[in-house]
């Protein structure tokens, strides 16, 4: 409260100082003018409910809450961080934190966290907590009453610090404590790369581009390069990004020297910088596929759409999530920092690929999406059309299959996590990911789980004929059709033997990654997501087809109308 109280009379003995000068910013300068009148008006207002407001004001908060809502009308990206919250702006750069490397989650039981998947290798891990274990104290500070984001910020905290936990685990009647020492929290760049089965293809799951993932990365392709890999699938999925210069660096190991893969453009000409390839490149010839999604952003488009454009390599995917902007940090007074958006990106077409234009918004403030037809076509190295403002469109489109309503109350009411527990209990060791399957027996075992949890969910097809059946009698059709309304609500009549039959593929495979992922953590859990996938499937017949590869990259390129046809369909 001092401080601010101290910075806000500086404030204010400032702009009144420079009163007298308020009519020659007017005269000479309208915008300095607007801007002093404008801070003039907003210290006034906090100290006017400083003074007179009912009830006395948090100024901190007050003032933060204005703060954040002011940068947010301009695009979510721009964010205030004071000097006791760097801890998520050091994450964001640095890929770390001090913590104890573990992804919590909500117990909607016990209403208390739990640990839903450590990192191996992490404190969590090494100190011996396991999925499903319940915090219950800190250092001896109950925990009941706090969300997930407060007890996250409790857990983390100065490397080296240690600290008590005491958490409740399934299967045993007491409580356990823990002695948990806090370490700097890498999380893993690169969870998994191996040879795929065919014997042929590498494989790279790249999931962030902060901290230093373009050694990583290097590392992990000489290794499959190595080991004979003929062929390359980098996957991008849900990878939102992090630092520009990790996405250059990584194309140029596929590019050549000298080649500008990104320009960028802003107010001031500190924003404006052209990033080239500097090094040789380590393979300029190895088949290439980038695999994408609605979650793959920012420096991970980068990378896509530079390879896209000097048509390097075959995306495949959905279309990403259309991030063209770049930020960077500039210092404040008390030691805050503001993450600032201060250019937009152009890959080598020329194109940028922001998605949202968020300097003209709808009436109710809300901001859409730029229409395909406001786009403009740009060309490829080879001349091939590509499109700006909506992220990269992929070379072969993979139409994304919908979840079953089902899945996600079960998932919702931890039925899966909470049988993966038990399942964990029952079996010390499972067989390794590539093998393991959720047995009939095993999943027989689930369904009589679910049925004795009385487990409810609402049918989409129930609330719908509920709205039909509404709406015909609002119109006076009800009475006429009331027979055909009776047979429908027969042949729809809940039934959940039938639903966890007819999606038992979905659940189950969502049964394996819970449970495989307790025994081999995230690598586990990316194998056994692989095991079935249409956007992987897709990439390496393209990348064993050197004809339909290299005739998709051309100018002229049938069999990517092809492609793009049939994922239409």
């Amino acid at each position: 409260m001092k401080r601010f109280a101290r910075m806000r009379w500086t404030a204010l003995i400032c702009l009144v100082a420079g009163g007298a000068a308020f009519l020659s910013f007017k005269a000479g300068d309208d915008r300095n003018f607007q801007i002093a009148k404008n801070l003039d008006v907003f210290n006034s207002i906090v100290k006017e409910l400083d003074m007179f407001y009912v009830d006395t004001i948090d100024a901190d908060k007050t003032v933060r809450e204005g703060i954040d809502a002011m940068l947010y009308s301009l695009d979510p990206y721009t964010v205030y961080y004071p000097e006791d919250d760097q801890s998520e702006l050091e994450q964001m750069v640095k890929g770390t934190y001090g913590g104890i490397g573990s992804i919590i989650t909500w117990n909607t039981k016990r209403k208390l966290s739990m640990i839903a998947e450590p990192y191996e290798g992490m404190p969590a891990a090494e100190a011996g907590l396991k999925v499903g274990d319940i915090l219950l104290e800190i250092d001896g500070q109950s925990l009941a009453g706090k969300n997930n984001a407060e007890v996250s910020e409790m857990l983390r905290g100065q490397i080296g610090t240690s600290f008590r936990l005491k958490v409740e685990r399934p299967g045993e009647k007491k409580p356990m404590e823990f002695e948990i020492v806090r370490k700097s929290i890498q999380l893993p760049l690169i969870p998994y790369y191996n040879i795929l089965p065919d014997g042929r293809t590498g494989y790279i799951n790249l999931t962030s581009f902060s901290g230093d993932p373009s050694t990583e990365f290097k590392k992990a392709f000489l290794d499959l390069k190595k080991r004979g890999a003929k062929a390359l699938v980098i996957d991008l999925r849900n990878n939102g990004g992090g630092l520009l210069d990790e996405a250059v660096e990584i194309a140029n190991f596929f590019v050549p020297r000298g080649k500008t893969l990104v320009t960028t453009r802003g107010k001031t000409r500190q924003a404006d910088n052209t990033y080239k390839t500097l090094r040789e490149p380590l393979d300029l010839d190895i088949p290439l596929a980038v695999l994408v999604n609605s979650s793959t952003a920012s420096a991970a488009e980068i990378l896509a759409g530079s390879l896209q454009d000097l048509d390097r390599a075959v995306i495949v995917g959905t279309r990403t999530y259309g991030k063209g902007l770049v930020q960077t940090t500039r210092p404040l007074p008390y030691g805050g920092q503001m993450k600032l958006t201060t250019s937009k990106y152009y890959i080598p077409s020329g194109r940028c690929v922001q998605a949202i234009d968020y300097t003209h918004r709808n009436e109710d403030g809300s901001v859409g999406r730029i229409p395909d037809s406001l786009t403009t076509v740009f060309h490829t190295e080879a001349g091939r059309e590509v499109r700006d403002g909506g992220g990269v469109t992929p070379d072969i489109s993979i139409k994304q299959e919908k979840l079953p309503n089902i899945l996600f109350y079960l998932v919702n009411e931890n039925l899966i996590f909470d049988y993966a527990t038990q399942y964990c209990l029952k079996h010390p060791t499972i067989a390794r990911p590539e093998d393991f399957t959720v047995t009939d027996a095993d999943y027989a075992d689930f369904k009589e789980t679910v049925r004795k949890a009385d487990f409810k969910y609402d049918q989409q097809t129930e609330k719908m004929l509920k709205s039909l059946k509404e709406m015909a009698e609002f119109e006076g059709y009800l009475e006429g059709a009331s027979q055909e309304f009776e047979a429908l609500e027969k042949k729809l009549t809940h039934n959940l033997d039938h639903d966890l039959d007819h999606f038992g593929k979905d659940i189950r495979e969502l049964i394996a990654v819970e449970i495989i992922k307790r025994y081999y953590y995230q690598r586990g859990s990316i194998i056994e997501q692989l095991k079935d996938d249409p956007d992987l499937k897709q990439a390496q017949e393209v990348l064993a087809d050197p004809t339909r590869y290299r005739s998709i990259l051309s100018v002229t390129s049938p069999a990517a109308t092809a492609d793009s046809t049939l994922a239409a369909r």
